[in-house]
């Protein structure tokens, strides 16, 4: 299908934009999302978000869905394009992740890996199939108490490497030589 130039110009423009912003807001006898509600009710969503988007701020995660309509595509976008104007302040430090405090870890190596597995908050093994208690207002859950993970949890590969079971590569750097190619 052919590209055809579209007529209006800049008043074509203003009126897309009216019109997405009040199909955006819904029925105004509705009462209108919070970016609260959103941080706190679709914190997997504003989690995605700020990844994706490379900038850790929940409020802006959550506004930039707010703004896409509920699209994390376009909110990652949004939140990337926004992340380009900002002043470049520090760099990050490589982080030692055996000291991290995990919430969920999970191996498909090991059935026994060092320091455990945890299925954390996770999808993978629920039924696929509609809640409707989720409908009936006002039903706060509940999840089980479970018992922190404390203490450093060491890395598999670094397991892996004192049984001698890794190979050490060489470092390569593009600074110095060129990167072979084709690179697929």
């Amino acid at each position: 299908m052919p590209y055809v130039a579209v007529k209006g110009g800049e008043q074509a423009i203003q009126n897309a934009e009216a019109l997405l912003q009040s199909r955006r807001r819904g029925d105004p006898a509705i009462p209108e999302l919070t970016l609260d509600q959103i941080e706190q009710q679709l914190s997997l969503a504003v989690e995605r978000v700020m990844c994706e988007g490379s900038l850790y701020d929940r409020e802006l995660a959550a506004l930039a869905i707010k703004q896409s309509w509920g699209d994390l595509v376009e909110a990652i976008f949004l939140l990337r394009a926004y992340r380009t104007t900002l002043p470049r302040f520090y760099y990050s430090q490589t982080l030692d992740t055996s000291k991290m405090q995990i919430q969920r870890r999970i191996s498909a190596i090991f059935k026994d890996v060092p320091g455990g597995q945890r299925l954390g908050t996770t999808f993978d093994y629920i039924h696929r199939l509609l809640d409707f208690k989720l409908i009936a207002e006002g039903e706060v859950p509940t999840a089980p108490e479970a018992e922190a993970i404390t203490e450093s949890v060491p890395r598999v590969i670094d397991t892996l490497d004192r049984e001698g079971l890794m190979q050490a590569e060489e470092e390569f750097l593009t600074s110095q030589s060129p990167v072979p190619s084709p690179q697929s």
